[in-house]
């Protein structure tokens, strides 16, 4: 399986986090172990203390969460990208080679849809029940050069899969 770009950052993030938990846990540790139960016999400084470890206690709850959080979203990216794979099965080879050199983008929302690189509104639909490739959106097109590019590449698909 590839690695996406969102997944990277995704798994980065979640590397920081659980660094960033391991830290926290270990300073609550040392403030505990730095009390050693005397401050809470103090009748001015006992609760300070308790608030403090109770501080503490919620940030990494809310870290913890978050991490948790975090793994969610790195299954559900992969599960994404086992889609496109499985649905590349099913895609001609000319969409397949445009995708392999960069030409096109698959969309890890709609699998079957695809952006031309440097193109921002059109996309490329391909219909797998119908077996023809289509375009959406190419009204919104306002730049020529932009435009050319996309017709060129829809053009040589329709060619090639016709």
């Amino acid at each position: 399986m590839e690695k996406t770009k969102r997944l990277l950052i995704l798994e980065n993030s979640l590397e920081k986090k659980k660094k960033q938990f391991d830290e926290r846990l270990q300073n609550h540790f040392d403030t505990v172990k730095q009390a050693n139960g005397q401050p809470l016999n103090d009748k001015r400084n006992g609760q300070a203390t308790l608030n403090k470890w109770e501080r503490q206690n919620d940030s990494l709850r809310n870290l913890q969460e978050s991490i948790a959080k975090t793994e969610r979203a790195i299954e559900a990216e992969k599960g994404k990208i086992i889609e496109c794979e499985g649905v590349k099965n099913d895609l001609p080879s000319p969409i397949i080679d445009m995708i392999e050199n960069g030409t096109l983008n698959q969309w890890r929302k709609h699998p079957n849809t695809f952006f031309v690189n440097g193109v921002d509104k059109a996309r490329i639909v391909w219909d797998s029940k119908k077996k023809v490739v289509a375009h959406r959106y190419s009204k919104q097109i306002t730049d020529k050069d932009q435009w050319k590019l996309f017709a060129k590449t829809y053009n040589q698909l329709f060619k090639e899969i016709k």
